[in-house]
C-alpha cells in the first residue's frame, strides 16, 4: 500500500488550478493548504536581516478512495 497523504508544492511556472489537477491526476484530493513565507538574506550596516521576497504554497492531499 502507498502513502495516503503527499505534499503538493505550487511550482514557480504553475498556477494554483494546474497543481490541484496534478493532485487529481495522481488520485490525490487537497485535504489542506498551507502558505510558508519565503525569505531572503539581507546583509544591511553589517547586520543580517532576512526579509520577505514571496510566498511557498503547499497543499496536503489524501489518497481518494
Amino acid at each position: 500500500m502507498g502513502k495516503t497523504k503527499m505534499l503538493f508544492e505550487v511550482q514557480e511556472n504553475e498556477s494554483i488550478e494546474q497543481c490541484l489537477n496534478r493532485m487529481k491526476q495522481q488520485g490525490y484530493v487537497p485535504i489542506r493548504r498551507m502558505e510558508k513565507p519565503v525569505f531572503q538574506e539581507v546583509i544591511k550596516d553589517g547586520e543580517t536581516i532576512y526579509e520577505p521576497v514571496g510566498r511557498q504554497i503547499l497543499f496536503e492531499g489524501k489518497l481518494s478512495e
